[in-house]
């Protein structure tokens, strides 16, 4: 398996992973408590670009690597951001806990997608530049 291929699946299980803990986990509880479904809900549409980004990535265009090159910028950026306002007044709860652990991976994956497409970025163009394919 490719790096590109490893990181698409890294995307998909990020995504779904989001999917469960900031929506379905927190509907589950909010209906156990009988509050409203959304109550506990940590609404975020990150999860549409990752899939899209790795759905690109397998499916490679003009576009992908660009396309990975700034979500990988704009991720990393935003997850630091988000860590530093935290960790300066952190309030640990099970919520909190589980976003910390999964935008640790979602760093972990944005760092190391930077780090592959800057260290072989000629070739990745070169794909980018000979795809046949559109824009989808």
């Amino acid at each position: 398996m490719s790096m590109v291929t490893f990181l698409a699946h890294f995307l998909f299980i990020l995504a779904g992973w989001t999917l469960l803990i900031k929506y379905v986990l927190p509907f589950i509880f909010a209906a156990n408590e009988a509050l409203p479904l959304t109550h506990y809900v940590m609404w975020d549409f990150w999860w549409v670009a990752h899939i899209a980004l790795g759905w690109s990535l397998l499916n490679w265009r003009r576009h992908t690597y660009a396309f990975a090159m700034v979500v990988s910028v704009v991720e990393i950026i935003i997850v630091v951001t988000k860590f530093v306002y935290f960790l300066s007044a952190p309030e640990w709860t099970i919520w909190t806990m589980n976003w910390f652990v999964n935008k640790v991976f979602v760093l972990v994956c944005f760092v190391l997608m930077l780090g592959y497409f800057l260290r072989f970025a000629e070739r990745l163009r070169y794909m980018s530049a000979m795809s046949t394919r559109g824009a989808w």
